[in-house]
């Protein structure tokens, strides 16, 4: 059920720009595995308390674009454009540090965040963000203090949110809200396995950790779904499992792969998409893990519950003796970054995802505003990025099941790396009467042929598919405040014997009746 796309290596790398082979490229059904009824969290979002992703982001009272709550209305327009079924929140980093009985109740302190060394208003908490996911339509995912926390807090948070008896119930209520939250998914920590994190663990402290912040969550809500931080690591995850993992539904792992930390230099288009392996790379690295810890084959599912193809430049965090550079967080917020490469990074690694959706269930841009998110906000209206676009053509156009394929790829070649140049998944309707197939084609100057077995798919060849393409005027192409031009645009697709050109730098969606 898991087929990875086959690539065929036939050509020899260049050093000084891409180039790719030019044999047959194709595509079919796979005839021996079944169909998988993907989950739609794989496309859902994150966003923590750094920089201006909640104050002045998604929440921004006595804004003239704010509602009644403070919450910025063209920002949850947006989130429903793209459909987002859950986020996670407040952290990140940030929640190795938070304290949420500081963020309820009328009486609200600002407090210092350690984590990104400034102050937080500590206005926006638990019942603001409960009251903001019920406005956008998603499923609220609290992320708690595995740090400085302790497993009883964890448990608390929960009460808060999920009972109608004891003291915390009893607080929500004095507080103004009578029913409960109902909050189903709940992790144990974040990025407790880094140097960076504070509070961070070792090997031996973070499965027995885990376990008993499980048995506590549990004892309140009994059928919440838990996770706990960990890695494509076999180090990390392999004690975990055999200390927690009956305890678990997921384990959460987290995936950046142009490292921007502390110097501010995107890599090329070209560069990035050599790397478009690697979320897929981690993916089948977990599933052996899950495998050899005897929780193989869905008993504890994968969820990449923070991924993006930039991280977050924030120098030079983790290295507490330097300090933080904090007006150089300003670089997040160049538009220039978020070109045709983040667009079909971030189409490669859905596809990843949903060829493995038996196992990986949920998955969480990181962040939804912001930072590097889809959906720049700035105090006058947003800007959609290149990748608010792919999120859009993935939640909207997509069919419900995913149909394992076989597929023959030439090659990408840069310097010393390779890639497929293309990479595609098919998708169908529960009657199998209609199917989209996404395709990249990671060429930055050249359209690439694609034959498609219809047979395969029991459908006579067409003469023309109508599709949607999403591309650039050049892989180096971007949107901007007042200037969204690269956005998907309906094309119709001439068949040839079997062949359709699928553009450069593009994500196209074809549909196939």
């Amino acid at each position: 059920m898991r087929n990875t796309l086959t690539m065929i290596a036939l050509a020899l790398c260049m050093s000084a720009q891409a180039e790719s082979t030019n044999p047959q490229n194709t595509i079919a059904v796979s005839k021996d595995a079944g169909r998988v009824e993907y989950n739609p969290m794989l496309f859902g979002g994150f966003i923590e308390h750094f920089d201006t992703q909640i104050y002045g982001g998604i929440f921004d009272p006595g804004n003239p674009l704010s509602d009644e709550d403070g919450f910025r209305t063209d920002v949850i327009e947006a989130i429903k454009e793209i459909k987002m079924p859950i986020v996670r929140w407040p952290g990140g980093c940030f929640v190795s540090t938070y304290h949420w009985l500081e963020g309820v109740g009328p009486d609200r302190q600002p407090v210092y965040d350690k984590t990104w060394q400034v102050e937080d208003p500590n206005t926006f908490g638990t019942d603001e963000y409960i009251k903001w996911c019920r406005k956008v339509g998603c499923e609220p995912y609290i992320c708690t203090n595995a740090g400085t926390g302790t497993p009883e807090e964890m448990s608390d948070w929960m009460e808060y949110c999920n009972l109608n008896v004891g003291k915390w119930a009893r607080l929500r209520k004095q507080n103004g809200h009578d029913e409960p939250y109902n909050v189903k998914y709940w992790s144990v920590g974040n990025e407790n396995w880094g140097r960076h994190e504070l509070g961070a663990r070792t090997v031996q402290e973070w499965g027995p950790l885990v376990r008993e912040s499980a048995k506590l969550m549990r004892s309140v809500t009994r059928d919440a779904k838990l996770f706990a931080a960990a890695t494509s690591n076999k180090g990390w995850s392999l004690p975990l499992l055999k200390e927690a993992g009956w305890t678990l539904d997921y384990i959460s792992i987290h995936g950046y792969w142009d490292p921007l930390y502390h110097v501010n230099n995107p890599a090329s288009y070209i560069d990035c998409m050599m790397k478009t392996d690697a979320p897929e790379q981690d993916i089948l690295r977990t599933i052996g893990i899950l495998d050899e810890a005897g929780f193989g084959k869905g008993k504890i599912k994968i969820a990449y519950d923070e991924w993006n193809l930039r991280n977050w430049h924030h120098p030079w965090h983790g290295n507490l003796r330097k300090g933080f550079d904090l007006e150089a967080r300003r670089k997040n917020d160049i538009a220039a970054t978020y070109t045709m490469a983040d667009a079909c990074f971030s189409a490669c690694f859905l596809n990843a995802c949903l060829r493995h959706s038996d196992i990986v269930d949920i998955a969480c841009f990181s962040p939804i505003v912001n930072t590097r998110g889809p959906i720049f906000v700035d105090k006058d209206g947003i800007t959609r990025r290149t990748t608010f676009y792919t999120l859009l053509l993935y939640t909207n156009h997509l069919e419900k099941f995913y149909v394992p394929t076989l597929g023959q790829f030439a090659t990408l070649a840069h310097n010393d790396k390779q890639t497929a140049v293309l990479d595609a998944v098919l998708t169908a309707n529960a009657e199998g009467s209609r199917y989209v197939l996404a395709v990249v084609n990671k060429d930055p100057q050249n359209a690439v042929s694609l034959d498609i077995d219809f047979a395969s798919m029991n459908k006579k060849e067409p003469r023309q598919l109508k599709g949607l393409v999403l591309a650039g005027r050049s892989a180096d192409d971007y949107n901007d405040r007042g200037d969204e031009h690269v956005r998907p645009e309906e094309q119709t697709f001439r068949v040839r014997k079997s062949a359709v050109q699928i553009p450069a730098h593009s994500i196209t969606f074809l549909t196939i009746e």
